[in-house]
């Protein structure tokens, strides 16, 4: 069985912009220091001339084992890996892991960065250009979710095609795009393309309105939930919106969000189809398997109950590779069957067969 973690990370660094074109210097992102609330300095990437999301750096090894001590999850990765400046070590890591493909998604790009549409071109560009190489030094063990240049959608439907011939295995979607929901007609070029490859979008945990995200992330309480709200809400737009009728082949992936939301969503708009929807239909049977939306659960979720709306095709799961937050467990899919209870048989479908129809693998 192939084992498939649909949730890896890569943490962008100075060097991923060795990769954008000689002639886009000037669009390249960099390092600013400000000071945070409590007056300590803090990084920054700097994009467009606003400090636009901070420098994640991995944590040190002994900070790595207080993690795990305090939390019982498993999230120390070995020097190199999480950067990319060592992709051999992350090959390893995943062998110890029982990882046979990891689909990597972005760190940075969770948030709106870019202002200007040749800057969000340029930007996109040498990312997937630096993932493309992860890809060819992995010899296709570590795919990714192209990133696209939403500000210029003409630019971005070339940018996908690039990528996919060079090792993506996805387009990447934030829940929101600044004024945008994921599932409006202006992204429709960018479906018809993906569905042309036989893609999915992958819209992993995220808000790409910046006045949203600063008004959820005020309070003692952060941005915790300033990315869950908008990625878990993305299910009830894609549902109640035309795109599943208008791309019949088109299919979406939904990460780090877990998975014990689905069951309320989906009540939720069973209970509005008939009264409230255009169609005024009543929404019937598996609503992700009709609408081929995808979900990646976490190994504290409550799958007996997630099952019962979700079925056992349209699940995933992932490790949250590379970062050390709620989600992060790196044995996570070795876990899945002993902390959920379910059986051996719909564990194969979310770590194998799942993620393969997902991605077309």
């Amino acid at each position: 069985m192939q084992v498939i973690d649909t949730d890896g990370h890569v943490v962008e660094t100075e060097r991923t912009w060795d990769f954008m074109d000689p002639s886009d210097a000037k669009y390249r992102p960099y390092i600013a220091t400000e000071k945070n609330a409590s007056g300590r300095p803090r990084e920054q990437w700097v994009i467009d001339g606003r400090m636009v999301r901070g420098v994640r750096n991995p944590l040190a090894a002994r900070d790595q084992e207080k993690l795990y001590e305090s939390t019982g999850r498993m999230v120390a990765t070995p020097a190199g890996a999480v950067d990319m400046e060592d992709v051999a070590a992350r090959l390893r890591h995943m062998d110890e892991l029982g990882i046979d493909i990891q689909v990597l998604h972005s760190t940075m790009f969770i948030t709106a960065t870019a202002t200007q549409p040749e800057t969000e071109v340029a930007v996109c560009k040498g990312y997937n250009r630096w993932m493309a190489d992860i890809w060819r030094q992995a010899e296709g063990r570590l795919r990714y979710a192209a990133l696209l240049p939403y500000l210029a959608i003409d630019e971005a439907v070339k940018e996908l095609r690039w990528a996919v011939e060079h090792g993506a295995c996805a387009a990447a979607i934030r829940p929101i795009e600044r004024d945008l929901l994921c599932g409006e007609p202006y992204f429709y070029p960018v479906f018809d393309e993906a569905s042309r490859l036989g893609i999915p979008m992958a819209m992993h945990l995220g808000n790409g309105n910046p006045e949203f995200h600063a008004l959820l992330s005020r309070g003692k309480s952060g941005s915790a939930f300033s990315f869950r709200i908008p990625t878990m809400a993305s299910l009830h737009w894609l549902v109640w919106s035309e795109v599943a009728e208008v791309f019949p082949s088109l299919r979406w992936g939904i990460f780090e969000a877990g998975s014990d939301w689905v069951p309320f969503v989906i009540k939720d708009l069973k209970r509005r189809f008939p009264t409230q929807h255009p169609t005024h239909k009543t929404l019937e049977g598996n609503v992700l398997k009709d609408k081929r939306i995808y979900v990646a659960c976490e190994a504290y979720d409550d799958l007996a109950y997630v099952l019962q709306y979700a079925g056992e095709d349209n699940l995933v799961c992932g490790t949250d590779y590379g970062h050390t937050d709620q989600a992060s467990e790196l044995d996570a899919l070795r876990e899945l069957g002993k902390r959920t209870g379910i059986s051996q048989a719909v564990v194969n479908k979310i770590l194998c067969d799942n993620p393969a129809t997902l991605f077309g693998f």
